[in-house]
């Protein structure tokens, strides 16, 4: 073969193996892992994320490839199954959980390269770190005004969690609007200590019944309160998702997490190379806190009082922590028409004047 055939040959394949290596990186999909506290099918807060997470994977098709662990405790091992995920080629890493921060922060320091975003987080220690939250307390604030309206005993019982600002935010949001439309209530507080226990979550709401609470509101994941207030005839709310099914006669409405527009969105963003650490909190108005549907034993009346509510939130002319409002101890929290600004709210760590008992350590 002659030397100009040679080089036209030689080049010619060069020419082919660069093209099939660029459809080859074209078609290599976007590798997105979701750590979760608990599991899937809590129907509770991993449910959420993972429906939205399902949500993306069907809009983006095989140009996206999501993956998750469940049942990871915060601390060491959430570090050691983010840095596992770095390592086996994630370009992204969603975190869903508070108490993933540090670990988060510093798997991230170690990737750079890494989109890492961390829910309802606080820490942005490295410049590949997004925070994003929903206000949930604005849809605290709409099941209780409807907790207090429906109430016969006067007594509203509330299954919390751990104790960090989001879940006081919505012990306070729930109790100053049940207060609001009925000066009479009283709400008791029960720690479960854990995000996902139903036999402890169970026991929780067996003991609010017991004291006398015909209604039961949880910041907890598992469908065992909704057991509970079907077997006892107790009214309650579900929690992150519509819980119809497991209490048909007894469940009020729910809170839903809808995560699914963010994470089509950021995940575009990772695609098109304009994802950009970013700190977002987002709720009614962005549609990324909802409501599963009304029960009809809802009065008409109710209902259209926490309609008119969500619509006021919505468009901003309302904001559920909005003064006159004094903290527990009595003193002045908020004046007469003063809003709680956001650093104040994301750092809550006190009871609204009015609820008994202490906020554990």
């Amino acid at each position: 073969m002659k030397r100009r055939e040679l080089l036209a040959t030689s080049a010619a394949a060069l020419g082919l193996a660069a093209t099939l290596g660029s459809k080859a990186r074209a078609q290599t999909p976007l590798k997105v892992g979701f750590v979760y506290i608990g599991p899937p099918g809590d129907f509770g807060w991993t449910y959420a994320h993972d429906q939205a997470r399902l949500t993306a994977q069907e809009h983006f098709g095989d140009a996206v490839e999501t993956f998750y662990v469940d049942n990871v405790p915060e601390g060491p091992d959430a570090e050691r199954i983010m840095t596992q995920m770095a390592l086996s080629g994630a370009n992204m890493i969603f975190a869903t959980s508070f108490g993933y921060g540090p670990s988060l922060n510093a798997v991230a320091q170690r990737f750079p390269n890494i989109a890492f975003e961390h829910a309802t987080g606080y820490l942005q220690e490295a410049p590949n770190v997004s925070l994003y939250n929903a206000r949930f307390y604005e849809g605290r604030a709409v099941i209780g005004t409807i907790a207090g309206r429906m109430t016969q005993t006067n007594k509203i019982g509330y299954i919390a969690s751990f104790p960090i600002p989001e879940v006081i935010m919505g012990i306070n949001a729930a109790y100053i609007h049940a207060k609001k439309v009925n000066p009479d209530i009283t709400l008791s507080v029960v720690w479960a200590y854990s995000w996902f226990d139903p036999a402890q979550e169970a026991a929780a709401a067996e003991a609010l019944i017991e004291q006398g609470c015909d209604i039961l509101m949880q910041h907890t994941d598992s469908t065992a309160p909704l057991s509970v207030a079907q077997q006892r005839g107790a009214l309650a709310f579900g929690q992150a998702s519509d819980m119809t099914q497991f209490a048909p006669d007894v469940h009020l409405t729910a809170i839903i997490d809808n995560w699914a527009p963010y994470y089509v969105k950021r995940i575009q963003e990772k695609l098109d190379g304009t994802w950009a650490a970013d700190n977002v909190w987002s709720g009614i108005p962005e549609d990324e806190v909802t409501f599963a549907p009304f029960n009809d034993r809802i009065p008409a009346e109710v209902q259209d009082e926490a309609n008119a509510l969500i619509e006021s939130i919505r468009d901003g002319s309302y904001h559920p922590f909005t003064g006159p409002l004094n903290r527990q101890d009595g003193s002045a929290w908020l004046a007469e028409g003063e809003v709680a600004d956001d650093g104040t709210l994301l750092g809550m760590n006190f009871y609204v004047e009015g609820i008994s008992g202490d906020i554990p350590n």
